[in-house]
């Protein structure tokens, strides 16, 4: 099978002409770097909760999920390396937009915040704290940088790259699923603060969702019964190994591998986050 392409996390193979199976590894990356430590079963925790958010939002937006089933895939990924951790998809044509959605300030909004009282040109009321939820929740466009950092872009430039309607259908069902899917969380224990959405279109022109949905990799989880205005929260997120590297003046370049206890940690946080949010053990 032909490999098409080998992200920070995910490895996409091509199947046939309208086809693809992702992969997605224990790699883990932060501040846009690949890590020289693997998580272990990271890769399998997030396509099963991306699995889990799929099929929860599927009366939203269809999405491009085939089969999570190996006895389904083509027989050369019927083996124990790719159980778990595979996805057969439909080919869409991708929307070259990263439609992030923030609920609360927090990270780098915080700090856009503090400088000039917007976050990513967005104007928000003043006197907010960090970790406050927003009176409603915004949509902060970034591209999808091929390498490098992902850029900040403002509405007016998706519609300009994308077109009006469908930059607008792109910030409301991206908005629309965060508040679903954020409200279903509570329920749970965990605030959402904010996450990131890929969408394609299909080959009839729908708007689909793909890559993956809510998981610790691609959103901000906190417990809730810990939540509190004013200061940053604890996380079920990899924003723990990016504090630990913030913390300790770690080179993401440097190749040292990652202590045993960080990875550890870290592991854990990913398979809580797995079963509060989806009920199961993992």
């Amino acid at each position: 099978m032909k490999k098409i392409s080998s992200g920070k996390v995910r490895e996409i193979y091509e199947i046939d002409e309208d086809k693809l199976l992702l992969v997605v590894s224990d790699r883990i990356s932060a501040f846009d770097y690949i890590l020289p430590s693997m998580v272990p079963n990271k890769g399998k925790i997030l396509n099963q909760i991306s699995k889990f958010w799929f099929d929860y939002i599927k009366d939203i937006i269809p999405n491009h999920v085939i089969s999570t089933d190996i006895k389904d895939f083509p027989e050369e990924f019927q083996t124990p390396e790719f159980e778990g951790r595979s996805m057969l998809v439909k080919k869409l044509k991708m929307i070259p937009v990263e439609c992030i959605i923030r609920g609360y300030i927090t990270g780098s909004g915080w700090k856009s915040y503090k400088e000039n009282g917007t976050v990513c040109g967005i104007k928000l009321p003043d006197g907010l704290q960090e970790s406050q939820k927003l009176p409603e929740p915004i949509f902060t466009p970034t591209t999808k940088a091929s390498e490098g950092h992902d850029e900040n872009i403002s509405f007016d430039e998706v519609c300009n790259l994308i077109g009006k309607d469908l930059a607008e259908k792109l910030r409301s069902k991206a908005i629309e699923i965060y508040k679903t899917c954020a409200e279903y969380a509570l329920t749970k224990g965990v605030i959402i603060a904010d996450t990131k959405f890929e969408f394609g279109l299909d080959e009839s022109g729908n708007l689909v969702i793909g890559d993956e949905v809510l998981t610790p990799d691609s959103s901000r989880f906190w417990p809730a019964d810990d939540y509190e205005v004013g200061r940053s929260q604890k996380s079920f997120d990899k924003q723990y190994i990016r504090d630990w590297i913030k913390s300790t003046g770690y080179d993401p370049e440097s190749g040292t591998p990652i202590p045993t206890d960080v990875i550890d940690t870290t592991a854990k946080k990913y398979i809580e986050a797995y079963e509060i949010l989806t009920d199961k053990k993992f």
